[in-house]
């Protein structure tokens, strides 16, 4: 009997404990479904936000909207403030889901959603508005510019929010400037520039000024000036032969770079003017002998100028005689001729001690004395000697073993 009334107890007491738990996770659930559900928000400068507010096992009870002002916006579907800018997109027992168009900064901060149990339960979502950057302008440019000078270009945007980012460029290269942030009440004032000592590699060098900033993801906004600068010219004088003979065809080209540009050029001989314009044509930038001769010999300048600077160059010309020039080419052959003979003789005397290194290692006896060791007498020893140095000579070219077993052939 005590058995049986303690099962019926300990039966009771694990159907107690299970009806708890059971109360206590229905509770839990109601509990949870019955509070409203958020995101915060983020919307550029003129755009749409939506507002959405949901909830889980809601039992008919009223969702309310309202904004940093705690004004009322939308109680269920019905609008409370009068604001064209904002719509009802979708509502129901379980959601309540507005917009505000052509969001503005002003609109930004934290909107509640409300839900009417008992007690109130609320959400709040913060609507964030970001402030989209004017274009950049670019100030300080100087058109045109001279070289050597010093110029600070400045770039500035305005209305961003947060502060935006500017980046300099030198045509695609990315150049460093100094960036300075001010704020503008919500918005803030950008700026950043870059100092420039110009010289004659800037002229038609563009700089860009681009504005990075989140609310330009896909369209950056830049402004691109290009730098004129003035300069001095520089002059080069490129001739079409190198060795000018009589006769022959020549053209003098004067190369001159500056700006502006420094035309006409001017052609001088010995420091005066050119002395036979009839062979000598001069061509804007070209000086051309149509048949060279002994008395074109000379120190040719060609200088140009602008308001900027004057710059010149000089060519000597010196005419070569066509005959002296081929007996010159004589000479040079015979010299040739005579300095590979003398290689050649050398590199068949390292040949042959080559060979007889190789033959002899370690073995300082000379050929004659060799010859000497096996030879009956002083004849036959020579003979030996003579015989040993033709077999090192075997390697060496033929002609030059002729000039040693023939002396005189040499001659």
């Amino acid at each position: 009997m005590n058995r049986m009334s303690r099962l019926i107890l300990t039966l009771y007491t694990i159907h107690g404990i299970l009806l708890k738990v059971m109360a206590s996770k229905g509770r839990v659930q109601g509990a949870s479904g019955q509070y409203p559900l958020v995101q915060n928000v983020t919307v550029t400068q003129g755009g749409t936000a939506n507002l959405t507010c949901r909830v889980e096992y809601n039992d008919n009870t009223s969702l309310q909207w309202s904004n940093p002002a705690q004004q009322t916006l939308f109680f269920g579907d019905k609008k409370a403030l009068r604001d064209n800018r904002i719509e009802l997109v979708r509502a129901s027992s379980s959601e309540l889901t507005i917009s505000i168009s052509d969001v503005s900064l002003s609109d930004e901060g934290m909107y509640t959603c409300s839900l009417f149990t008992m007690p109130v339960r609320t959400a709040k979502a913060y609507l964030t508005v970001l402030g989209v950057p004017e274009k950049p302008e670019i100030n300080g440019l100087k058109k045109p510019a001279v070289e050597g000078d010093y110029i600070t270009l400045t770039c500035i945007t305005q209305g961003s929010k947060p502060a935006a980012d500017l980046r300099w460029f030198r045509n695609e290269k990315e150049v460093k400037g100094a960036k300075e942030v001010n704020a503008e009440g919500k918005t803030f004032k950008v700026q950043s520039s870059l100092q420039l000592h110009v010289d004659r590699n800037d002229d038609g060098v563009a700089y860009t000024c681009r504005v990075d900033h989140v609310a330009l993801a896909l369209a950056p906004q830049q402004a691109t000036e290009v730098l004129e600068v003035q300069y001095a010219p520089r002059v080069e004088i490129i001739h079409s032969l190198e060795v000018p003979q009589e006769g022959q065809y020549l053209k003098l080209e004067c190369l001159s770079k500056g700006n502006p540009s420094p035309d006409p050029v001017m052609w001088t001989k010995d420091g005066v003017e050119l002395p036979d314009l009839d062979r000598m044509i001069v061509d804007g930038r070209e000086l051309t002998f149509t048949s060279l001769n002994k008395t074109d010999n000379g120190t040719y300048r060609c200088e140009a100028s602008n308001h900027l600077g004057r710059s010149s160059a000089e060519y000597v010309l010196y005419v070569y005689d066509p005959n002296a020039l081929g007996q010159h080419g004589t000479d040079h052959a015979l010299i040739g001729g005579v300095v590979a003979v003398v290689v050649f003789v050398t590199l068949c005397l390292i040949i042959v001690l080559g060979r007889y290194l190789a033959r002899h290692k370690g073995t300082y006896l000379t050929n004659e004395a060799k010859g000497a060791d096996d030879a009956p007498d002083a004849d036959t020893a020579i003979i030996n000697a003579e015989v040993s140095i033709s077999s090192l000579l075997s390697g060496c070219p033929p002609l030059f073993s002729s000039l040693l077993d023939d002396p005189s052939s040499s001659q």
